[in-house]
């Protein structure tokens, strides 16, 4: 689907949780800055105040899920050094308590969240998007931390 802001509710950025060390980030609520995302027409689009979630994939070590929100705090920008498409995004992340995550098997239980992007689209690359209907849903179970 082609993301235009008027139908963007919100980034949803994904961390792979059997292939890094985010699950020991998140337990100790590492402050997280930026994140890495793939040069597109959706990074163009990508603003400060615009607000995000970040979803856990895996299998082996994680139960996979929203772990995270938060809002953007820029544009992305190209990560120094790299070449090609990667681009850091600029984030002010706020970890979810493990009890308030949103597990997979949850959203996946919510009529409302069913056709999420990273459950159609799991290999897509950072970042995917959240429709405005999505974020009231995520809104009604992740109140009032997000």
């Amino acid at each position: 689907m082609v993301v235009s802001l008027d139908h963007l509710g919100a980034w949803l950025l994904k961390a792979n949780g059997d292939r890094s060390d985010i699950a020991e980030r998140a337990a100790r609520r590492d402050g997280i800055t930026h994140w890495c995302v793939y040069r597109s027409y959706r990074t163009a689009l990508m603003d400060s105040r615009q607000p995000f979630v970040l979803w856990v994939s895996g299998t082996r070590h994680v139960t996979p899920g929203i772990w995270a929100v938060g809002t953007l705090a820029g544009e992305a920008v190209a990560d120094s050094g790299a070449t090609g498409r990667r681009q850091r995004v600029p984030v002010m992340l706020r970890w979810l308590d493990e009890r308030i995550r949103l597990s997979r098997a949850a959203v996946l239980a919510d009529p409302r969240l069913r056709d999420l992007e990273v459950l159609r689209q799991p290999q897509a690359a950072n970042p995917s998007f959240l429709t405005p209907g999505h974020v009231r849903a995520l809104r009604d179970h992740l109140a009032p931390a997000w």
